[in-house]
């Protein structure tokens, strides 16, 4: 019953073996998948491979290292594609301050109206910060984000800040970090933060979990993520599985 919140199956690492990776995951226990869609290549390949498969779901956003390239058309774009059946989520959206690409201020522009268009819509946003996290937290509360709700995507940072996300409603998931060795603050968030306002996902092709990491990261690799998050909490492998699966449907509206 696992529930990958998180994947970029649309991504060319995937080109040569898509449909095994997916028939290895759902071999693994995955039952559900959400396919990120970012830029104007990624989010028609995105819709493409959830119209193939019934348990597959996709979310349409803008990536904040793009926000440079991003259009009123491209914006417009995504709100139309919002309506689709298989849309649960506006994402991925947020602020990246690990490459320059795009301006601090466009990224913080197209991020706001991220917000708008989700709430307009009425569906979840999901969030990508690096090295961001005190604006991000300041745009969501200025942006009155909790009226959409959202997830906090591979959560990275520490409990203080996870805390004032669950605040506004938000969920944490957490990917294959938690289960590196020297990887303190997700392991500490896994413990702190409610199983029933976590999520778990993979990112994949990137941040495989251990003892995959470095490698290609796939679907079938967020049951090491529920095994770590269920020995760190003292919980059954099950009860995280059921929980975040449950979590995640509720927070996408799938029945």
């Amino acid at each position: 019953m696992l529930f990958d919140t998180h994947v970029h199956l649309n991504a060319d690492q995937f080109n040569e073996d898509r449909d095994e990776v997916i028939k290895n995951a759902q071999e693994a226990g995955v039952t559900h998948m959400v396919v990120v869609g970012f830029d104007r290549k990624t989010i028609p390949i995105a819709l493409e491979i959830a119209e193939q498969y019934d348990f597959i779901y996709s979310a349409v956003g803008w990536h904040p290292v793009d926000a440079v390239d991003c259009t009123e058309e491209d914006l417009n774009w995504i709100e139309e594609l919002s309506t689709h059946p298989k849309v649960v989520a506006i994402g991925e959206m947020g602020l990246d301050y690990h490459w320059d690409k795009s301006p601090k201020e466009v990224q913080k522009e197209v991020f706001r109206k991220q917000i708008a268009l989700a709430k307009r819509v009425n569906l979840p946003v999901i969030i990508h910060n690096r090295e961001a996290t005190a604006d991000i937290v300041q745009i969501l509360k200025e942006e009155d984000a909790h009226e959409a709700g959202g997830i906090m995507h591979c959560y990275s940072d520490g409990v203080s800040y996870a805390k004032e996300c669950l605040e506004m409603g938000f969920y944490i998931s957490l990917g294959g970090p938690v289960t590196f060795k020297n990887a303190k603050d997700p392991k500490i968030v896994a413990e702190e933060v409610p199983l029933d306002r976590l999520l778990i996902e993979t990112d994949c092709p990137f941040l495989a979990p251990h003892p995959n990491r470095g490698k290609r990261n796939e679907p079938a690799y967020v049951k090491l993520v529920a095994e770590k998050i269920a020995e760190i909490k003292g919980e059954s492998f099950e009860t995280v599985a059921k929980v975040t699966n449950k979590n995640a449907k509720d927070l996408f509206q799938i029945s």
